[in-house]
């Protein structure tokens, strides 16, 4: 029967849920801010590549210790969020343990999210220690890994070990509750049961205890459902269509500006015709800018990839240049993408702050320009890049950090002229002899007359 306690849960779970869709749409406007990209190519190939590096964590088992730590919360996640469905089920309509009737199945089912529930713990503590102890180099340095990336991790493995006790603590009063009443719970709970007299016989603290601890879950779980948009933990959304969505072809193979490639075209071939100018709603011809200088000029691909950084740092670890104590840090790159993206967008993060407003924090010095680039991203870091996709083959889900350097940095050859003055020579030399080289086509062999041929002397 329907009381007073299931419509106060209808209203929470509904503030819940419509606060997290409305933080969705938000989102969606913001990646929208981005370019027009068409990836809708080889589903076949795009479905393989999801199940393997998002469902299957295929990257992530290249450091095998956090892969498995990782693996029991990400299952643990996927798992008992079947119970979660059982416990909406039971707010809405009144029932207890709704899907009890499945018999055999549904042991199985509770005795491995107790299983699973344990295994966040530990993984979860393992992890708080790595960052907080232990200090694991990567999730503790670098100028973007300032005071609120450090915490925010953090509060979510707190969170996460707050949720899988609030669900022991009511599996296992409801557990005694039964027992004490004489009738077997539905399910099988091998973790609860070793505690199963933890809280005393009293049937009005046992009932306390189960109510508080089902009610700490199911809130926790939707305000923890709201945290996420703020925090990297958004990755456990954005990661499968981020990588549904990823590059297929060679990690090499650089993309090439479609105004500058029809030019080119319509100059070897007098009878080509380029696509007509876009033009905007009002009939105005469409500004083609030569790269990136801002949020606009980047893909929506490119602002999908800001939201789903996990600010792992794998990336920056194993960057040559930020190995050789250069200023690049690919994470950097993608972190200041988000901010920007919020900061010009509809959604600002609820709980995140800006990272470069955080005040009393050393950063890489930039101009006061609001934009993308020289705002956040300096040209030195830009220029330290290799372009060896080193950062892009390491992230877990398939960030693609290089295609952002790569069209800021056109922006500042093509747009500005601002490239490096041995870049530019060698740019000057191409255009007027063909080559990288100060000499022209034909000096070129000079340097096998003067090894081979006889000397005049």
């Amino acid at each position: 029967m329907i009381g007073i306690s299931n419509i106060i849960f209808l209203i929470v779970a509904a503030i819940g849920i419509g606060l997290f869709v409305w933080q969705i749409r938000k989102i969606r406007k913001n990646i929208q801010l981005g370019r027009d990209l068409v990836l809708e190519d080889n589903p076949s190939e795009r479905i393989n590549k999801t199940l393997l590096v998002a469902f299957g964590q295929q990257k992530m088992f290249k450091r095998m210790l956090p892969a498995i730590l990782h693996l029991f919360v990400y299952v643990g996640f996927l798992v008992i969020n079947i119970e979660v469905l059982e416990i909406l089920i039971d707010g809405i309509f009144g029932t207890h343990r709704v899907l009890g009737f499945m018999g055999p199945f549904y042991d199985g089912l509770m005795a491995v999210n107790e299983i699973l529930a344990a295994l966040v713990i530990v993984a979860c503590a393992i992890f708080l220690w790595r960052r907080n102890v232990t200090r694991v180099p990567r999730l503790a340095t670098g100028v973007e890994m300032r005071a609120w990336p450090k915490m925010d991790a953090s509060i979510i493995l707190m969170i996460e070990i707050v949720l899988m006790f609030a669900l022991f603590a009511f599996n296992i009063a409801d557990l005694k509750l039964a027992e004490l009443r004489g009738h077997e719970l539905a399910g099988a709970f091998p973790v609860s049961s070793m505690f199963v007299n933890a809280f005393g016989a009293d049937a009005g603290t046992l009932a306390t205890i189960a109510s508080v601890g089902w009610w700490i879950h199911i809130i926790g779980i939707l305000a923890f459902m709201n945290y996420l948009p703020s925090s990297k933990h958004f990755h456990i959304i954005m990661a499968f269509p981020n990588v549904y969505f990823s590059k297929l072809v060679p990690k090499g193979k650089m993309t090439t500006n479609p105004a500058i490639t029809h030019e080119i075209k319509a100059m070897l071939d007098p009878s080509y015709q380029p696509p007509a100018p876009e033009v905007d709603a009002e009939g105005n011809p469409v500004i083609q800018r030569f790269g990136a200088k801002d949020i606009e000029d980047l893909t929506w691909k490119q602002m999908m990839d800001a939201y789903t950084c996990t600010e792992c740092g794998r990336c920056t670890s194993v960057c040559p240049a930020n190995i050789t104590g250069k200023l690049l840090s690919p994470r950097k790159i993608i972190m200041d993408t988000r901010d920007r993206m919020e900061e010009k967008g509809e959604h600002p993060a609820i709980f995140r702050p800006n990272h470069y407003k955080e005040m009393g924090v050393e950063r890489v010095e930039t101009t006061e320009e609001k934009t993308l680039l020289r705002g956040y991203i300096t040209p030195e870091e830009l220029w330290a890049c290799t372009t060896c996709n080193a950062c892009v083959e390491s992230c877990p889900v398939n960030i693609d950090q290089l295609s952002t350097i790569m069209d800021l940095r056109r922006y500042l050859v093509l747009e500005e002229s601002a490239a490096p003055a041995s870049l530019n020579a060698m740019f000057t030399n191409i255009e007027n002899n063909g080559a990288p080289w100060a000499f022209p086509a034909s000096d070129r062999f000079n340097w096998a007359d003067e090894l081979y041929l006889p000397s005049k002397n």
